[in-house]
Parts: C-alpha cells; structure tokens; sequence
C-alpha cells in the first residue's frame, strides 16, 4: 500500500509541483540512457538533455519561456530504442527513461496532471523490471513478487520518491523559483545514482 500512498501525494500536489517531481524523476532516469549510448552507439543523448533544460526552465517561468513540447517529443521518440535488436539489459532502463520523459512532455502540452503521476509509475514499474530480469531472472513469479516488494531498490525507489514529496509538499505555498529547481536538481546529483542503482557520471552534470 505504500506505493499507492505515494501517487495519491502526486496526485494531491499543485500541477507546477508535479511538474518539479516529474522532472526529478526523469533526471534519475535519464543517465541509464546515457549509458545505453555510451555502450551500444544507439541513438543520442542530446535530445532527452535538451528536453529536460527546455522544461526545468518552463517549470518556474511558465509562459515568459517558449517551449514546443511536441517538438521535443518528437526528437525524443526518434532516439527512443527497442527491445527488438538490442540483446542487453540496458535497453529497458534506457527506454524506461525515453518514456518517462515522453509521458512527462504530453503531460505538459495538455496540463495533465495524471500524465505526470505516471512518471513516478514508469520510475518503479522500470526498478522492478530489472530486477525480475537480473536477480529475478530464474525464480518463479512469486519468488519474484517477493524480490521486488523487498528488494533494497525497490524499497529505495519509493523512499526516494516519498522524500521528494515531502520535500515539495513543504515548499507548495510558494510560487515556483529558479532557487527551487537549483535545490532539486542538486539533489539528484547529491543522491549520486539512478533509480536502477547505477552511479551517476557527475562530469556530464549540465
């Protein structure tokens, strides 16, 4: 019930504060793509960075900033991989990350609150798949249950998730500052991993 509990605090929040807990997320997603690239040459970067800047700057200016959102989703799904080719297990994380920023950039074109929960969603749904496909790969599916409900990067992903909303749940009175998108974004270069465990390269820190 613990994950329920956490969508229904995104859920509660402000939009521009879903906003901040959606981009935070799809920071800590976004290096297992990196990765991905780093490893296998597929696809770019650079369009998932450029989203994610266009949108941190989006989320305290509102509309001084122009951001084409489709666009950006446009360019993201181009670089997007596909389990079909890619024989590892980087490409789940890499796309998980794809995604989350695509449902994140819908959620902005329509003011869709709920599009922005999903990304929390995407974050843990991604934590557990990995571990069913690497600690989990030979157990049965209750034994894998079990894994993912007690796992420590299970539990972390929605530690770190409901310490986030602690964080905005105390800060929502105030308008949205460029003080406040400094303060998340160096938390999640402060926490220093992703939400599968791996550790950040702070020298590709924008």
């Amino acid at each position: 019930m613990v994950a329920l509990n956490t969508f229904q605090r995104f859920r509660e929040l402000p939009f521009a504060y879903q906003v901040f807990a959606a981009l935070y997320l799809c920071e800590r997603m976004y290096p297992n793509y990196e990765l991905f690239h780093q490893v296998t040459g597929f696809g770019d970067p650079k369009p998932l960075r450029g989203a994610l800047n266009a949108c941190w700057d989006w989320s305290w200016q509102g509309k001084k900033v122009k951001v084409n959102f489709a666009r950006w989703q446009e360019k993201v799904d181009e670089v997007t991989p596909s389990e079909h080719g890619h024989d590892m297990l980087g490409v789940y994380p890499a796309m998980d990350a794809c995604t989350a920023i695509s449902i994140m950039l819908q959620g902005l074109m329509d003011a869709n609150g709920a599009d922005l929960v999903s990304v929390a969603k995407v974050s843990q749904a991604g934590v557990a798949k990995f571990l069913e496909l690497t600690e989990g790969a030979e157990l049965d599916a209750e034994a894998q249950r079990q894994l993912v409900s007690e796992h420590e990067l299970a539990v972390y992903e929605v530690e770190v998730q409901q310490a986030l909303l602690d964080f905005l749940e105390a800060m929502q009175a105030q308008p949205p500052s460029q003080l406040m998108v400094r303060q998340l974004q160096e938390m999640v270069v402060t926490e220093g991993i992703t939400n599968i465990g791996m550790e950040r390269d702070s020298e590709n820190e924008s």
